[in-house]
């Protein structure tokens, strides 16, 4: 309970200082066990989604050296309640093996029609050079009580390491009651 308490505490801080976050988890992570590196990931999680480098240096993250070679939509209308489904394929332009923490990026069209971006955690894997990486991901566009959803374009966005590696559109189609 202590060690999770700190951990809210230090991604609460983060908020305002996420520079101090980030050099408290460099310091932390030398020579860290296990659940202290589960501490210092926790307390560091709203700075990962910002792609805040600092910290994703600290936890081993480097700018990615990869080029998109694919984003596709394969579900280009989503009717609501359903999913959107869509896939990229990556590959390394590395001359090493290369940690990449990949995360996408739902741009929610809001009330006024402007977008909001909410990152969603996908995956991690090591990529080795001139290697590609191909992922599929379902993401499903139900009511929740936190979000209340708009019919038009919204926005796909693919990331690697807090870096964008390329943004798609898909429409969202209310369904009639």
């Amino acid at each position: 309970y202590v060690r999770r308490s700190v951990a809210n505490n230090l991604n609460d801080i983060a908020k305002d200082h996420p520079d101090l976050v980030a050099g408290i988890a460099e310091r932390w992570l030398v020579g860290a066990s296990a659940a202290r590196k589960r501490l210092v990931r926790h307390a560091c999680r709203s700075l990962v989604k910002q792609g805040h480098q600092p910290t994703l240096r600290a936890l081993g993250y480097q700018a990615p050296a990869v080029r998109l070679d694919a984003l596709r939509v394969k579900t280009p209308r989503v009717r609501f309640g359903g999913a959107l489904i869509f896939e990229m394929v990556i590959s390394s332009t590395a001359k090493a093996e290369q940690d990449l923490l990949l995360d996408y990026v739902v741009h929610h069209r809001k009330a006024n029609g402007r977008l909001s971006g909410k990152v969603f955690k996908w995956k991690t894997s090591t990529l080795a050079p001139g290697a590609s990486l191909r992922g599929l991901r379902r993401h499903t566009m139900r009511p929740i009580t936190t979000r209340v959803y708009y019919p038009g374009r919204h926005r796909l966005e693919v990331m690697a390491n807090g870096v964008s590696l390329g943004i798609t559109d898909f429409e969202l189609v209310m369904q009639p009651r």
